[in-house]
């Protein structure tokens, strides 16, 4: 799945996901459904940090390896940003149409698109690098009309 723009990956993912979901809502509940979920695929998303981590050329996972690597997550327009800060310690964007919000909508999946993106955002980076950090108070998938992210090079407590 790695030459699959990540915008296909997330609708053929989600795709598979959405009966499992309806089945968990059934027999569990929207609450103990959404906490599975939101486990599980944080968990995939730190391993998926892990192995990209692993693939970069020369083990360099730095802020500026990390904005490359941004890039595709946009592919294809999937994502319209505007830049704010992009340097060796911050990588400040805005999110100004988010194109998986727009497909979950379409695919029924409003209700759980954070969990299938917006929430790998931050995790993804647990292995991918600890050192950075994501904070972010506005996703569109929120019902915002942006969303805000702000990676810190740096470690929260330390």
């Amino acid at each position: 799945m790695e030459n699959i723009p990540v915008l296909e990956k997330r609708r053929l993912q989600a795709q598979v996901i959405k009966p499992i979901w309806e089945v968990l809502v059934a027999r569990l509940g929207e609450t103990t459904a959404r906490d599975i979920l939101d486990k599980a695929i944080r968990k995939a998303a730190v391993e998926e940090g892990r192995m990209m981590a692993a693939a970069s050329p020369g083990g360099d996972t730095s802020m500026p390896a990390f904005i490359r690597l941004y890039d595709n997550w946009k592919t294809g327009g999937a994502l319209e940003t505007q830049t704010l800060t992009a340097d060796a310690d911050r990588f400040d964007f805005d999110v100004t149409r988010c194109r998986y919000a727009e497909m979950y909508r379409e695919m029924g999946l409003e209700a759980i698109g954070d969990l299938l993106s917006c929430n790998r955002d931050g995790t993804f980076v647990e292995g991918y690098n600890p050192d950075i950090t994501m904070e972010r108070e506005h996703t569109i998938m929120q019902g915002h009309g942006r969303c805000t992210f702000r990676y810190r090079m740096g470690r929260k407590d330390g």
